[in-house]
């Protein structure tokens, strides 16, 4: 059986300014590592043999009805304008539509150099490959809306790092690539025709129902305000919130030092080269906003009332604060089983977190424990929650079954970021056992699943890991 992929690929019929023609580097020996056959079977794909899997999936072979690109942007990096960015290791194979409707994009990540490589190779190895399978297929059991992992490759060939490492390549799946910084470089330079042109084909794409360049601003906004409350709902920090890491969809995309708090600290910070604290966990409202504001900045340079525009757009980023919180309100109301939390119950949800903060307790298992009144036990100092309880018993009063609300928005199971180095170190050794396990658990993150609770344990002291890298 051969690999079929009914490919309809819109942006690759847009004008040649938004991308370059890509086709991937070919790779030595390439060997199928994994495949989502649940997602391609969403997608309308065929699969096929293993072996013609991994010659597509590698980039050695371009399947039918490919049309091999890679998209154009710029972006804000750690707040410094980058006026050229692009993908500097992806390869957009096109597109399908699938059972459900949905227009996807098809993408192989470490796929080799592009004019936007910027001296790079272009090329990934299988750490980074590995957690982003794992943690956004995670990320999609947990109801929070992500770029998704098709397939996972392994090249034969080497990838210099620090040292020689495996290499390998991933098929992600987005709703787009479309990013921030996708509209940010056509602003700068001026190109109101390719800004317009952009701006319609988001819409059509992502928002139908938006009116103009103001109406998908205010779109993208509300997208934004409710994948951020999801991230901070179940302790996920993205690592490197840059404009061209914001994809206008409300997709969480770009798995790079990205990572689950253990330990409750709402100034985590994994990533290795964030070492002012930018992207910190508690940071991460402010900066969608402050993403939000550069889009803005993008979109009205391409309409004639800039005053008004400037206006509407003002009062929509000012308003994305509000939002956010309206959904954290919701989502970690949820978490303390209040069907419909009230602005009142933040002091309350606040109060616990201090408390977590203060008494080592770990984020994930302490919220899970809530429902088994088993929670106390996660603290250093087990009165500070008890201090806290008698206010939160009250509370649940007015509840008729805050027990089942609790297991639905409070997850057994998260890709710890122990469990994600250890099984990367595996399957550098070709050990691959730990990252199929991890799949098969975290597929299901709200069931309870005993046989596999040691993947819902803390690391130990020595098993802690504090810093990601992102691969590049």
């Amino acid at each position: 059986m051969t690999l079929s992929i009914p490919f309809d690929n819109s942006y690759a019929r847009l004008p040649g300014a938004f991308f370059s023609a890509q086709p991937p580097s070919p790779v030595k020996a390439p060997r199928l590592i994994a495949f989502n056959t649940d997602l391609a079977t969403l997608m309308g794909i065929a699969p096929g043999e293993a072996e013609d899997m991994a010659q597509v999936f590698a980039g050695n072979t371009l399947p039918d009805g490919a049309t091999p690109i890679s998209q154009l942007y710029s972006g804000h990096q750690f707040g410094q304008y980058n006026p050229q960015l692009g993908d500097g290791r992806a390869v957009l194979l096109g597109e399908t539509v699938g059972t459900d409707g949905v227009r996807r994009d098809i993408q192989l990540k470490g796929s080799g150099r592009t004019p936007y490589s910027r001296g790079g190779d272009g090329r990934a190895w299988l750490g980074p490959v590995l957690r982003e399978y794992v943690v956004s297929e995670a990320m999609h059991a947990l109801g929070i809306p992500t770029t998704r992992a098709l397939a996972a490759v392994e090249t034969g060939e080497p990838v210099y790092r620090e040292g020689p490492m495996p290499g390998a390549v991933l098929t992600r799946v987005a709703a787009s690539h479309l990013r921030v910084g996708t509209f940010q470089i056509f602003a700068a330079r001026s190109d109101a025709n390719s800004l317009k042109r952009l701006t319609d084909y988001a819409i059509a794409r992502h928002y139908p129902d938006a009116e103009g360049p103001i109406g998908l601003l205010s779109a993208v906004r509300d997208a934004q305000a409710r994948l951020i409350a999801g991230w901070m709902c179940v302790g996920f920090i993205h690592g490197v919130m840059n404009t061209d890491n914001c994809a206008i969809s409300g997709e969480t995309i770009d798995y790079g030092p990205c990572a689950f708090m253990d330990v409750y600290d709402a100034s985590t910070v994994f990533s290795s080269i964030d070492r002012m604290g930018r992207y910190a966990y508690s940071n991460q409202p402010d900066i969608a906003v402050w993403n939000l504001a550069q889009l803005a900045t993008a979109l009205i340079q391409q309409m004639e009332d800039r005053e008004a525009a400037v206006e509407n757009a003002t009062e929509i980023v000012h308003a994305m604060p509000g939002m956010i919180r309206q959904h954290w309100l919701a989502g970690f109301g949820a978490k303390i089983g209040l069907t419909d939390a009230r602005p009142e119950d933040a002091g309350l949800i606040s109060d616990l977190l201090s408390r977590m903060a203060e008494n080592q307790a770990d984020f994930t298992n302490t919220f899970r424990a809530l429902a088994t009144d088993a929670a106390r036990d996660q603290f250093t100092d087990p009165t500070a929650f008890d201090g806290w309880q008698s206010a939160w018993q009250a509370r649940l009063k007015d509840e008729q079954d805050p027990t089942a609300v609790m297991r639905r928005a409070n997850p057994a199971f998260i890709p710890r970021n122990h469990r994600i180095e250890q099984m990367i170190e595996a399957a550098v050794e070709g050990d691959f056992t730990l990252f199929h396990r991890l799949n098969t658990v975290l597929a299901s993150p709200y069931d309870d699943q005993p046989e596999h609770a040691d993947l819902a344990r803390p690391p130990e002291p020595d098993e802690v890991v504090p810093a990601t890298f992102c691969g590049t």
